[in-house]
């Protein structure tokens, strides 16, 4: 440890780096759940055992523990330490506030005033240290000539921090508190950086050749990357109806606090649990940061020859955003309050619509209308160009019209899920005539759009070229609007189709036939496939696909799938097959798996081969067809998630080292897990589960991806 002690900083800071990267999600996935536990370190792709990443909370444990080695230590593991954040407990959200924005209360800007003033100090100690000056007996008057140019250069025309932060605290009138108005200072993370620049500044002019350290900023908001309220409950809290209206933990204001401290930030994931607290303000500290930030109607080059005005807080609050991150990511999953949907409702209205000729002398007398008609006029309408992935899923108090403004908003987009929501066939023609390229694509269960619009897209529009994870789930409650023409011209004529890139297609509900499986070409990156809620498609004809064109399917959906595994509803809501359990059973075993998942028979005659023909290895199917199947047969056993949703999995199969094995010993670390994951019976995490219906956006995993709490809930959990 003495040794590793001695290590610069920059050797220090490389190793931190390493183990954050190990927690990372990596792609391609594995598919499988993720085993918590010491099982060595992350391994080829794809893997599960060992797996491919370390599990968040082994990497925040092993960067707190370096913390707290000594200082070195602590420097090097502190920004990656806080580069992720996930909210669970209200009592942690408190204190993560109280530690980034330094508190709400009216002495903040105390605190901050004798922040500034000892920074100012520091530097022009440092200064007068460095300088010819340093040992002389004009050291005070050196020391208070420096000091007096650091504060002449900020408090100047060109200034950022606003004279009464600069006044010594102790010279300020002492009014009493209550009677004390808001500060509205920049960002701690902005004053710093000016005083820093400041110096710099003064260094250049004098021909000094000094050099400037970084401030030491104690507050950590400028070291996070990623904030999510995915793991975020306040239930079991025996908190009574009022308090849990009036006492909200999570508010719009606090979060726009520590939105303004985050100047890096660029993944947000929200839930329907702190969907309350998304006023516009909040929705305006999101998108208005980078290139994304300037002031409607002012030209974008050459604003460093603009003077802001102190007086004017939106023009301050978009120059404190031009030097903040974009956001990459965001993930709105569940977010129905009626505070959200009035927030992006205005704020779409207030930034992405245009104004109409006949507006209103009532509406031009408001000053966001007649700047909105200004940039609309000369700029054209406002983009995001830095966001690459959005997630609204289930988002479905959104009417239409605003929908279909916010996401074309975004022309960067290569993650979209737009699952249960209100999106109209407008809304696909209009991305076709974008520069969106996407990706990954969802429009599960979505009840307005039509067969027509999405056979266009698909086919048509460059946007849905590159698609390699497409989900067109439906059910028996929203069947799919596809027919079985549009499904035979998609799987001949959509490029994502016939370019054999697919890696996850779910085609749930819609009415593919044996005739339409023969002219689809083959599939040889397919890993997941969903062909659930489709009665009349025979076991034989999904086996022959998958044999001859989709040999590396891992993942099967057959929920109420064929004549041998569908159940019928008779009268009083009883469920009853239309065969036996016995006969379920041994249709699944000698159409689906006996052919796709058992080795060929070997004999004395024939070579030895000991690979099955594909890979599949897990197969989802309905409650009452996993009852029918009992314990299982062999090393295939049921696994359920914490929901609605069930498995028939080969235990013995899994990616070990980068490669799928079959046959793992009894003994085997990754066999042992999905024992143990078969014997809980659902009392698994929300995590547990294949095939996931929700993309994962916040890493750019897509739909292959791994998620647990609410999200992972909504993935694997939930039935429809």
């Amino acid at each position: 440890m003495s040794a590793i002690s001695r290590c610069p900083s920059e050797l220090l800071c490389i190793i931190c780096s390493h183990i954050y990267s190990a927690g990372i999600p990596a792609s391609p996935s594995s598919l499988d759940p993720v085993a918590l536990g010491d099982y060595g370190i992350p391994t080829a792709l794809p893997s599960s055992m060992a797996p491919s990443h370390w599990p968040e909370p082994l990497v925040r444990k092993a960067l707190a523990n370096l913390c707290l080695v000594n200082h070195a230590w602590y420097d090097a593991a502190k920004p990656w330490l806080w580069r992720r954040i996930e909210v669970r407990l209200p009592r942690s959200w408190l204190a993560l506030v109280d530690e980034i924005t330094g508190g709400e209360d009216e002495l903040n800007a105390e605190r901050t005033a004798i922040a500034v003033e000892q920074s100012i100090q520091a530097f022009a100690e440092a200064a007068v240290a460095t300088t010819a000056m340093a040992g002389t007996s004009s050291d005070e008057e050196a020391l208070k000539k420096w000091k007096e140019c650091i504060l002449q250069t900020l408090a100047g025309p060109d200034g950022s921090v606003p004279p009464d932060i600069l006044t010594p605290p102790a010279s300020r009138d002492p009014s009493p508190r209550r009677l004390r108005a808001k500060s509205k200072s920049p960002a701690r993370w902005k004053l710093m950086r000016s005083i820093s620049d400041a110096v710099q500044d003064i260094a250049d002019r004098n021909e000094f050749g000094l050099y400037v350290p970084r401030v030491h900023d104690p507050r950590p908001g400028r070291f996070v990357q990623h904030i999510d309220f995915n793991h975020f409950r306040t239930i079991g809290m025996r908190r009574s109806v009022e308090e849990g209206v009036n006492s909200r933990f999570v508010t719009g204001q606090r979060v726009e606090a520590i939105l303004k401290e985050m100047p890096n930030l660029t993944a947000f994931g929200a839930t329907e649990y702190m969907d309350g607290a998304l006023t516009l303000p909040v929705l305006n500290e999101l998108f208005f940061r980078g290139s994304s930030s300037r002031v409607p109607g002012r030209p974008s080059r050459g604003r460093g020859l603009i003077t802001v005005d102190p007086n004017n807080t939106d023009e301050e609050d978009h120059e404190r955003r031009r030097d903040c991150s974009e956001l990459e990511a965001v993930d709105f999953t569940g977010c129905v309050s009626v505070v959200f949907v009035s927030a992006l409702t205005e704020f779409v209205d207030t930034h992405l619509s245009p104004v109409s000729n006949n507006t209103s002398d009532e509406d031009r007398r408001d000053e966001r209308r007649s700047r909105r008609a200004v940039r609309f006029e000369e700029d054209g309408p406002l983009t995001f160009p830095g966001l690459r992935r959005l997630s609204l899923r289930g988002v479905k108090s959104i009417q239409p019209p605003v929908l279909n403004s916010f996401v074309l908003a975004f022309p960067s987009l290569t993650h979209l899920d737009l699952s249960a929501t209100r999106v109209t066939p407008d809304l696909l023609t209009a991305l076709g005539n974008t520069s969106v390229r996407l990706r990954s694509l969802s429009l599960a269960r979505c009840i307005r759009l039509t067969g027509e619009s999405i056979k266009t897209f698909l086919i048509q529009a460059p946007a849905a070229a590159q698609i390699q994870e497409l989900s067109l789930y439906g059910d028996q409650t929203f069947p799919s609007p596809l027919s079985t023409s549009d499904l035979e011209e998609l799987f001949t004529l959509a490029p994502c189709f016939t370019s054999g890139e697919l890696i996850y297609l779910d085609l749930s509900s819609s009415p593919v036939t044996a005739e339409s499986l023969s002219k689809w070409g083959p599939q040889p990156k397919l890993r997941s496939f969903g062909l659930s809620y489709i009665p009349d498609l025979q076991l034989e004809d999904i086996a022959k696909f998958i044999t001859s064109k989709a040999q590396n399917v891992e993942i099967l959906t057959l929920v109420s799938t064929s004549p041998d595994l569908e159940w019928s509803r008779t009268g009083g809501g009883i469920e009853i097959p239309r065969g036996t359990a016995r006969q379920t059973s041994l249709a699944l075993h000698s159409k689906i798996i006996s052919p796709l998942c058992t080795p060929p028979l070997i004999s004395i005659l024939t070579p030895v081969t000991t690979q099955p023909p594909t890979r599949v290895r897990v197969i989802e199917l309905s409650m009452p067809a996993l009852v029918g199947l009992g314990a299982g047969a062999g090393t295939w056993r049921s696994i359920r998630s914490k929901g609605g949703r069930g498995w028939y999995v080969d235990t013995a199969s899994g990616w070990v080292g980068g490669e799928l094995i079959r046959g793992l010993p009894r003994d085997h670390p990754f066999r042992m897990e999905m024992n143990r994951l078969a014997d809980a019976n659902g009392n698994v995490s929300s995590g547990v589960g294949w095939h996931a219906r929700k993309m994962e956006v916040l890493h750019g995993c897509g739909m292959s991806g791994r998620e647990d709490g609410l999200y992972g809930a909504v993935s694997f959990a939930y039935q429809g």
